[in-house]
């Protein structure tokens, strides 16, 4: 398609013969510019390329937050890891990053590895686009339940709430939206087929699964468990419990280290 246009009358006054629609075509004499101008070009053009990749990679991921990606392990480094991403339209890979503290605890990777996260952040920054994934946060473990277990994917089993102590332990906890399925036998699976996939995933962390209660005094008393609680006094003024158990109990009802009842009170 032409980039300009000219008159009928204009055009006859170089060719005679030209008619509506005909092309003119009109030299230009070829320009030399010196270095600085050359390499000045260059550097606008490389980075109109790069904002161009950038935006790219923002728009092709920016749907993804919350998803898990799989990527592969491209460079280890001290705070870090630096993943090989790839989304459908894309040419070749995008790179992304794993923070220590989105790792788990001991989890060692090398080069290579294929690895599994949770896209938690796309940011579009000056050195290119930033893509954030976690294997430590909550939302790992419900997208973990989320593909092993087909009744959260199709809404029959809702997971309310999630808490993790990365690597050792965590609590979810489900509802169901038909009566007929229980949701905590559901999420395990035939003989723990499916909780111990999303154990396995995340090297062993133990995950107990806490059935939800809109009753908040009751939902405390499940997310307990293996805890048997005795008594339980809601403030509402000051919106805390106090929680009573056996003294056998106290040790289970604490958990190692505090653990249980910290997770049961996130």
């Amino acid at each position: 398609m032409p980039t300009k246009e000219i008159t009928l009358e204009a055009a006859r006054f170089e060719d005679e013969s030209l008619n509506v629609g005909d092309y003119v075509e009109d030299q230009i004499e070829s320009v030399t510019f010196d270095r600085i101008t050359t390499q000045t070009a260059k550097q606008v053009i490389v980075q109109k390329v790069r904002e161009a990749e950038r935006a790219m990679v923002v728009d092709q991921f920016r749907d993804q937050e919350g998803e898990i990606v799989t990527g592969v392990v491209k460079k280890v480094n001290r705070d870090n890891i630096s993943l090989e991403i790839k989304s459908e339209g894309m040419a070749g890979n995008a790179e992304a990053v794993i923070l220590r503290e989105d790792m788990l605890p001991r989890e060692n990777f090398r080069p290579g590895d294929r690895i599994r996260g949770v896209l938690y952040a796309v940011r579009p920054e000056a050195r290119g686009a930033q893509l954030f994934v976690t294997r430590s946060k909550p939302e790992m473990l419900i997208e973990l339940f989320r593909i092993e277990v087909p009744e959260i994917g199709e809404e029959v089993i809702e997971i309310k709430a999630a808490a993790r102590d990365p690597g050792s332990r965590a609590k979810i906890a489900v509802k169901t939206n038909d009566k007929r399925i229980d949701p905590v036998g559901a999420c395990v699976g035939m003989r723990g087929a499916r909780v111990q996939a999303v154990s396995t995933e995340l090297g062993g962390e133990r995950i107990d699964i806490v059935l939800w209660d809109d009753n908040p005094a009751q939902f405390v008393i499940n997310a307990m468990a293996p805890a048997d609680v005795a008594s339980i006094v809601v403030d509402e003024d000051k919106h805390t419990m106090d929680i009573a158990v056996e003294a056998g109990n106290l040790a289970q009802a604490i958990g190692r280290n505090g653990q249980n009842v910290r997770l049961a009170s996130h």
